[in-house]
C-alpha cells in the first residue's frame, strides 16, 4: 500500500514541479483512503516563504475539512524526508506514520538522533519507513536542481548530493 499512496504523493510533487515550486508532494491517508494533500508553495515566489511545505499544507487542508478527526491511525506520505518543523508539527499532532521517499541529506529531520528530544516529543515519535519509490522522487529533483531557471538551493548541499546521483 505504500507504494500506492507514495505515487498520489509523487504526483503532488509533480505538480509543484510543474509550478516552478520546489518538487515536493505529500498525502495524508486514514483507513487506506487519502483524506488530504499538500505540496510545497512559494518557494520561488517573490517573497519565499520556509513555512509553506508539502507537508505543513497538508496538514492544514485535513484541519480545515476534518477538524475533529483523529491523527493517531493516519500516515503521512511525503516525497522528500520531512525537515524539522514538518517532523515537530507531524509528532505534535500526534500522526501514527511517516512514509518518506528521498532523503534530505541538507535538512531532514526523520533521521536526526532524537535521544535528545525532550521526552513529550519522545513519546510521540511517529514510525518512520524511508525510501519508498526514492529513485521516482530524486528523478523529480534532478530535474528542479538541473533547470537553468532555478534559483533555489542552488549548489546547495542537497543539489550537489542530488545532481551526484
Amino acid at each position: 500500500m505504500d507504494e500506492i499512496f507514495m505515487k498520489e504523493a509523487l504526483r503532488e510533487a509533480k505538480n509543484a514541479l510543474e509550478n516552478k515550486e520546489f518538487p515536493v508532494g505529500c498525502v495524508i491517508v486514514s483507513d487506506n483512503r487519502i483524506i488530504a494533500r499538500g505540496s510545497r508553495k512559494k518557494s520561488l515566489s517573490e517573497i519565499p516563504s520556509e513555512i509553506d511545505h508539502a507537508e505543513i499544507n497538508a496538514i492544514r487542508e485535513l484541519e480545515k475539512n476534518f477538524p475533529f478527526l483523529k491523527k493517531q491511525d493516519m500516515t503521512i506520505y511525503s516525497t522528500m524526508e520531512p525537515c524539522l518543523m514538518c517532523l515537530s508539527a507531524i509528532t505534535l499532532s500526534g500522526f501514527k506514520r511517516i512514509v518518506y521517499a528521498y532523503e534530505d541529506v541538507m535538512g531532514g529531520g526523520c533521521s536526526i538522533n532524537k535521544n535528545n528530544f525532550p521526552q513529550f516529543y519522545k513519546s510521540r515519535i511517529p514510525e518512520i519507513t524511508p525510501g519508498v519509490l526514492r529513485n521516482e522522487s530524486i528523478d523529480l529533483f534532478k530535474n528542479f536542481f538541473s533547470s537553468p531557471g532555478n534559483i533555489y538551493w542552488k549548489d546547495s548541499q542537497l543539489s550537489k548530493y542530488t545532481l551526484s546521483l
